[in-house]
């Protein structure tokens, strides 16, 4: 009898989940240019935080945005495809992740249209080949710091995930989704930043380091925890739509794995 994942729906639910996955990690590196203030964006009174001997805003990347998705899709594919589905995946988010910027920087080396470039100026962009290069052409230290730690983060949610799947069955699914992404973002919070600006050209303090990967931490906790219904939720759906017996199945050939 052929294996659950060779059905039909079963490779049509792959290859949904895959896109997803993949779209929104290339989607968060490109975004993540972008610094933003969570208190300005909520209309809400300025937080000063002190740590480390340092102190700062509720500033963070528009990255994070979709991290959190990330990290819930992550789970959904552990779940039904086990840890080949997820490694599999992430080796190629972050084979066309780079892919993505060898591009980027290939359209920057471009010799820009001479009308093209000033023509965004009455809008309050002088120079658009500068503003383009600047969103696009992000750091060659922040690119490798941002992959490394996201590939280090996955493949030890994945190992976690089906360790404590081992030991709780079909139950607990918070418990191991939860469990699995506080661990792995912890050490995605501090990898990315410190390849990125502390061995990187800025050279960021210890203290720096540590208080700004904490106020990270912290907020991608907070929303690990939001997010437990929306895994309860996708889990639901997709044991609707493959029906009982070929969820099962799946469930049972990812957690032999």
């Amino acid at each position: 009898m052929p294996a659950a994942s060779s059905a039909p729906r079963a490779q049509r639910l792959f290859v949904v989940l895959a896109g997803f996955f993949i779209a929104n990690a290339i989607i968060a590196e490109f975004i993540g240019v972008k610094i933003f203030a969570l208190e300005d964006t909520l209309g809400l009174q300025p937080f000063e935080w002190h740590l480390f001997a340092q102190s700062g805003s509720l500033n963070f990347t528009a990255g994070t945005l979709l991290w959190p998705i990330v990290f819930i899709m992550t789970d959904v594919i552990n779940e039904f495809y086990g840890r080949r589905g997820v490694r599999f995946l992430s080796w190629l988010a972050v084979g066309l992740i780079a892919y993505a910027f060898l591009f980027a920087y290939a359209a920057i080396a471009l010799a820009p249209a001479s009308w093209w470039v000033g023509a965004a100026r009455d809008s309050g962009v002088p120079d658009l080949q500068a503003a383009y290069a600047y969103v696009f052409g992000q750091g060659l230290w922040t690119i490798a710091g941002s992959i490394t730690a996201f590939l280090v983060g996955q493949l030890i949610d994945v190992r976690i995930f089906h360790s404590i799947r081992k030991r709780t069955g079909e139950r607990h699914i918070w418990m191991r989704a939860t469990v699995s992404t506080l661990v792995s973002q912890f050490i995605d919070s501090f990898v990315v930043l410190y390849i990125a600006f502390v061995i990187g050209p800025q050279h960021w303090s210890t203290g720096l380091w540590l208080a700004v990967g904490s106020v990270n931490y912290g907020y991608k906790v907070l929303a690990a925890i939001a997010l437990i219904p929306l895994i309860y939720l996708m889990r639901r759906m997709i044991d609707t739509w493959l029906g009982k017996d070929l969820a099962e199945s799946l469930k049972r050939e990812a957690a032999r794995d």
